[in-house]
């Protein structure tokens, strides 16, 4: 059902003619969209026809969206949030184009201050009016440190979703200075991400979900890579943890991941917990043999919010209460997990599994490629 398609591009040529007679280069803008709802801006979004992303059907999308057309990238909206941003099909993308020469059209819609709390809360607060105008995103995710075309993510995370279309998607994404709402030709990022489907390490990051309905028509996945190295697990480890209670505050989305080893003589029991909502809590399933101090855990006593997931103080016995968004040390935390795994006898990162359980995020299937381990 889910398999990568060529969507037949349509002819931008009127396009470009309607786009010479109305265009007025650097105007301000026509329509003003100073006081336009988020909801409103995006149903004229998804509404638009885009006529291929060629550069005159483009010219002509952004004058009928009411906006300043000029040569340079910048788009002029006249929005309290700031201009609009065009981006030009270059050398990091004209492999995964057929025919556009832009990828995207960016606009800031919401403005937060920079710390990561902050700028959670304002996606959560942009995807929760996405979501009642056009029902739960197609797909949902976080890029880690690589998003489509080697773009800038953000440090305090990199969560988006996206409302897909045959021809042209509409994605909600973390900005610079807050979320933007994204008007993209669906194929040139989902080219751009299954072509990621190496085996090197860290060739994909992040997590990726998607809900198995209609919307979701010829999607294909890469094929992911493998950790080999504990000093590669530490690193994809330090990478997941720094920035997930950011990410699913901004997704709305807890999050609860079992990990289990093979251990010699004992099969592939469950050797840790990691539990992330508003806070991200780790426990470990580490027999007496193994110190609590020593390798960085506490316990139920001193980590007491850890009862939330875990009400009984002693099952699991260590625990890491590691704080909200833009709280979690994730090069500790990851180097606390390893040190563990390999005092309990795990002896390569290759032994190491993902609960199965964790792939279910609501009515999402979500594969964890940045970890680089697989599904139990």
């Amino acid at each position: 059902m889910f398999q990568l398609r060529n969507s037949r591009r349509r002819s931008a040529g009127s396009y470009g003619k309607i786009g010479r007679m109305t265009e007025q280069r650097g105007s301000a803008p026509q329509h003003s969209a100073t006081d336009e709802t988020v909801a409103a801006l995006a149903v004229r979004l998804r509404a638009a026809d885009t006529g291929g992303w060629t550069s005159d059907a483009t010219r002509a999308l952004v004058v009928r969206l009411g906006w300043g057309w000029s040569d340079s990238p910048t788009v002029v909206t006249g929005r309290s949030t700031g201009d609009a941003r065009l981006r030009p099909v270059g050398k990091y993308e004209e492999r995964y184009v057929a025919g556009e020469a832009y990828v995207e059209l960016a606009v800031p819609v919401r403005q937060a201050d920079p710390d990561a709390a902050s700028q959670a809360e304002a996606f959560r607060m942009v995807k929760d009016e996405l979501t009642a105008t056009f029902g739960e995103a197609s797909i949902m995710g976080v890029h880690g440190r690589l998003a489509p075309f080697l773009r800038p993510v953000q440090s305090w995370g990199s969560p988006y979703l996206r409302w897909r279309g045959e021809s042209d998607t509409i994605e909600l994404r973390a900005g610079p200075t807050g979320p933007e709402l994204v008007l993209q030709p669906t194929d040139p990022a989902e080219n751009w991400f299954v072509r990621q489907g190496h085996d090197d390490d860290h060739a994909i990051t992040g997590f990726f979900g998607f809900r198995p309905d209609g919307s979701n028509g010829g999607l294909t996945f890469p094929g992911g890579w493998r950790v080999r190295s504990w000093e590669t697990m530490t690193r994809a480890l330090a990478d997941f943890l720094t920035t997930l209670p950011a990410e699913t505050t901004a997704l709305r989305t807890p999050m609860w991941m079992p990990i289990y080893g093979r251990i010699e003589g004992k099969g592939a029991p469950i050797l840790f917990d990691i539990d992330c909502g508003d806070r991200l809590m780790l426990a470990s399933f580490a027999d007496e043999s193994v110190n609590p101090a020593s390798l960085g855990w506490g316990t139920a006593f001193e980590h007491p919010t850890t009862g939330r997931p875990w009400p009984d103080p002693d099952s699991p016995r260590l625990r890491i209460d590691a704080g909200g968004p833009g709280r979690p040390d994730g090069q500790a935390l990851a180097e606390t997990i390893v040190a563990t795994a390999r005092a309990m006898g795990v002896v390569s990162p290759e032994d190491l599994l993902i609960g199965n359980e964790a792939g279910d995020l609501g009515a999402y299937r979500v594969t964890f490629y940045g970890l680089g381990l697989p599904m139990a």
